[in-house]
Order: C-alpha cells, then sequence, then structure tokens
C-alpha cells in the first residue's frame, strides 16, 4: 500500500474569501480615484519641478508660505536629503510650464527666504511632452499584457492560463493604484518602470504555479484539477517564499535609504513584490481551476473524486 504524503496546506479551499477581498479592494479603489484621484507628477502632466539643497534650518510651513505669497496654486513640497552631502532641502512641483516664469518665480522664493541663487535647480516640462508620456505608458501597459497572455497560451497551449495570469496582475495593478489614491503619493515615471516590473515579478510567480500544474495534470487522471493545482501550489510554496524574501530585501533597502527618486520606484516594488506571490495564489490558480474544471473531463473528476487532499501517493510522484 503506497504512503501519502505529509498533510498539505489547503490554499485553494478559501477561495470565496479570496475574491471578496479582491471585490472590497476593487470597490475601495473605485471610490478613492473619484474621491481623490491620483496625484500624477509634473513627467505626465506638465509644470516645473524646483530642487532645493542646503537649505538649513528652513521648516517646510516657511518654504510654503514663501510659494503662497508668489503664486495662486497650492504646491506640492516634499523634503529631501542629499545622497552625496546628507544636507537637507525640499523639492516643490508647481503647475507653471513657462520656463522663463519658473526661473523668475525661482528667484523670488530663494530671495524672500534668504538663500543663494545657485541653490535651487528648475526643471520645467510642458503639456505636450507630459501626454506623449502618459500615451507611451499605456501602450507599453497595453502591449505587455497582450504579450504575456500570447506568451503563456503558446507555452502552455491553454489561454485559460494567460487570462487567469492577467486577472491577477489587474488584482495587483488595481490595489497598488488604490493605496497611491489614499495615501496620496505621485505617480511618476519610475513608479510606471515598478509597475511594469511587478508584471514581470507577478507572471513569474503565477508561471511557476502553471507550470507545476502542467506537469502534474500529465502524470496522473485520479483527482479533480482542483486537488492537483492546490498540491502543485503546495510543492512551489517554499520556492516563491524563498524567491521574494531574496527580490525584496534589495528594494526595502532602496525604499529606506534611497533618494526621492529610488523611493518612488521601491514604494511600488515593495507592494507588488509581496502582492504577487499572494495574487498567483489567491487569483490566478482559483480561477484557472474554477475556469478548467467546467470543462467534461475535468467535470467528471470533480464529481468523481471531489477536492480532498489526503489523496495523493508516493507512488504517483506528481514531480516531488
Amino acid at each position: 500500500m503506497a504512503r501519502p504524503f505529509k498533510r498539505e496546506v489547503n490554499f485553494l479551499k478559501p477561495r470565496k474569501i479570496y475574491f471578496t477581498i479582491a471585490v472590497v479592494f476593487v470597490i475601495a479603489t473605485a471610490i478613492a480615484l473619484p474621491l481623490k484621484g491620483l496625484n500624477f507628477g509634473i513627467e505626465f502632466v506638465g509644470g516645473t519641478s524646483v530642487e532645493f539643497s542646503d537649505t538649513g534650518d528652513i521648516s517646510i510651513e516657511q518654504m510654503r508660505s514663501a510659494w503662497n505669497d508668489i503664486i495662486s496654486d497650492t504646491p506640492i513640497i516634499q523634503t529631501s536629503t542629499s545622497t552625496t552631502t546628507g544636507e537637507s532641502g525640499f523639492i516643490v512641483r508647481i503647475s507653471e510650464t513657462d520656463a522663463a516664469r519658473a526661473y523668475e518665480l525661482t528667484d523670488q522664493v530663494l530671495a524672500v527666504l534668504g538663500l543663494p541663487e545657485n541653490s535651487g535647480v528648475v526643471t520645467t516640462i510642458g503639456p505636450g511632452w507630459g501626454a506623449e508620456v502618459t500615451r507611451r505608458s499605456v501602450i507599453a501597459f497595453t502591449v505587455a499584457i497582450v504579450l504575456i497572455i500570447a506568451y503563456i497560451g503558446i507555452r502552455f497551449r491553454d489561454f485559460k492560463m494567460g487570462v487567469s495570469a492577467v486577472a491577477s496582475l489587474v488584482h495587483d495593478l488595481i490595489i497598488i493604484v488604490g493605496i497611491y489614491a489614499i495615501l496620496g503619493r505621485e505617480v511618476t515615471p519610475n513608479v510606471i518602470a515598478a509597475l511594469l516590473t511587478i508584471m514581470g515579478y507577478s507572471l513569474y510567480d503565477s508561471v511557476v504555479v502553471f507550470h507545476r500544474v502542467n506537469d502534474n495534470m500529465t502524470n496522473t487522471e485520479r483527482h479533480s484539477f482542483m486537488t492537483v493545482a492546490n498540491h502543485s501550489i503546495n510543492q512551489v510554496f517554499m520556492r516563491t517564499i524563498n524567491t521574494t524574501i531574496a527580490a525584496i530585501i534589495p528594494v526595502l533597502a532602496m525604499l529606506f535609504f534611497g533618494g526621492e527618486t529610488l523611493k518612488d520606484f521601491a514604494f511600488a516594488m515593495t507592494i507588488g513584490l509581496l502582492l504577487g506571490p499572494y495574487s498567483s495564489i489567491a487569483i490566478a490558480s482559483p480561477i484557472y481551476a474554477l475556469w478548467k474544471q467546467t470543462e467534461p473531463k475535468f467535470k467528471k473528476l470533480a464529481k468523481k473524486y471531489g477536492e480532498g487532499l489526503d489523496v495523493f501517493t508516493v507512488a504517483e510522484q506528481l514531480g516531488d
């Protein structure tokens, strides 16, 4: 008599809870977006960024007051720290798109605060360039999603895998967008780069699970598809955790110790790296398994064997 495998975790049993949580996040994002909106950086909407360095003991209230005295719009002000000298400073963003006017305003603020002329670096971006950045970002996301579905569909000869993987990607992106809307963090090209990178990591987690599911289904027809999918997740779970830990350590270092540009990238990456393994188990795998079990072959297997977890035996191996 074959010896049963050690007890496995039933990752897919609480799938209704996973889907409920996903719906809650979607609703939260849908509420946050019209109420607070996304804080797009000047690279998308146009405007001016002024980086002040070596500002001494000037407070953020003093910096805001100086700008409020000369412009009608409310400036967006962040504190910053030089990565080379460690000196404190500020990054100020305003809606002005005329370079000459932006330099004039900056000179006025420097005079009010008593700072030297060379302590403010002005960067102005026109609205046309911002529209082009937005257009290219949308194209990049669209192409990435289409290629993901095509790759997985061709690789595993099953387009349902590709659609399920994209569903988990959309889930991750919705949560990240909701977090950015709620916190009011600025969306910059660095954030877009992070989101595209996150898509790659999330896709990797799903592909690892799908690859094992594909291997296991070729070795047995004595279990429901849901049971095989759950067993496959158990097989790759520790590998996924180890990969995530190895990837997130340098990202956390950037988040806590990097400059402002690195922090923009690292914040989105941190969320994405944590969501990737979760969504591959909680979104991609149950969607694929439920969808697959609608096929006549697997519908019969589900009816015959159910979704028990103690049915695998060493004799079957199943890739272990």
